[in-house]
């Protein structure tokens, strides 16, 4: 394959990769504690972080992250004290991040316009040798943190107050799910962008539904979609010379419809020969929407 050929499209591929795991990773417990659009309030976070980058003349990156991670931090406190609604929250990060990230940018030297949209928009091919070391390193946080802690991530995700009451600390491990969602933003936005990255995080955890009702397996199989489709799009906007991040979204959400189609009959099929197997008489189990299909704990 003649895509490998080149270093830059080497670099571009392991990018995609670790993203479409560490995406989908986090996404899954964004998706159960309804918090789908948290990715996109701190990808505009992030902005201010890259318009700073620019500014100080340090790593774009780097700076991204620290400063998106600051802003997930300040989102769960205003959650926990200010009374405020988590939407609110959220919209407040969405404006003064993209103002700030404008602003900075334009003030830096060497900073301009063209540099902020490829960091809201992606741009594969200008990914560095320090960018993918600085990619690799967080993804393997984000890993760590997601694997590593999945019973008491999904235990707070699905009720908070039975996780109290268990003895988890709750408020920590909320903090750590926003850290971590934050990181993992700063991973992607080279590869689909800031405003795209919350796309990644969320659809394939959704068409992985569609298909099992198990936690595990949700996680894996949203894994999987989630390196298909960074690989899939890469490699399409090599040939086809088409917007990669774009590209990928596309396939993201072809992905969802195309596993809801082939769900959906699946479903009923099952749900006919579960008929016909329950004894006369016996009253129908309450079946578990397909909004909740990961929910119930089974191979946590």
């Amino acid at each position: 394959m003649d895509i490998l050929d080149y270093a830059f499209m080497q670099r571009a591929l392991l990018a995609a990769v670790l993203v479409g795991i560490t995406a989908p990773a986090v996404g899954i417990y964004l998706v159960q504690r309804r918090q789908a659009l948290m990715g996109d309030g701190i990808g505009h976070v992030a902005m201010t972080g890259v318009g700073l980058g620019f500014l100080l003349s340090w790593s774009p990156v780097w700076m991204a992250t620290l400063v998106s991670v600051l802003g997930a931090v300040l989102m769960e406190l205003i959650r926990w004290y200010g009374r405020t609604r988590g939407d609110i929250a959220l919209a407040m990060l969405f404006y003064g991040g993209m103002a700030g990230g404008v602003m900075f940018i334009n003030l830096a030297p060497t900073g301009s316009n063209a540099n902020l949209t490829s960091y809201l928009f992606g741009s594969l091919s200008t990914v560095s040798s320090s960018d993918v070391t600085a990619i690799s390193i967080l993804a393997a946080f984000v890993i760590l943190v997601t694997l590593g802690l999945r019973r008491q991530l999904f235990a707070v995700s699905q009720d908070e107050e039975f996780a109290r009451v268990t003895g988890l600390p709750v408020r920590l491990l909320n903090l750590l799910t926003a850290i971590t969602a934050a990181v993992t933003v700063t991973v992607a936005m080279r590869v689909v962008g800031l405003l795209l990255v919350s796309a990644l995080m969320v659809v394939p955890v959704a068409a992985a539904q569609q298909l099992s009702r198990s936690f595990a397996a949700t996680f894996a199989i949203a894994v999987a979609i989630g390196v298909s489709v960074t690989i899939g799009g890469t490699v399409t906007s090599y040939y086809q010379d088409v917007p990669p991040g774009a590209t990928i979204v596309l396939l993201t959400i072809g992905a969802f419809l195309v596993l809801t189609a082939l769900a959906t009959p699946l479903a009923r099929r099952r749900a006919r020969a579960a008929a016909a197997a329950r004894p006369a008489g016996e009253p129908a189990e309450c079946a578990i929407p397909a909004s909740r299909a990961s929910t119930d704990g089974a191979g946590v």
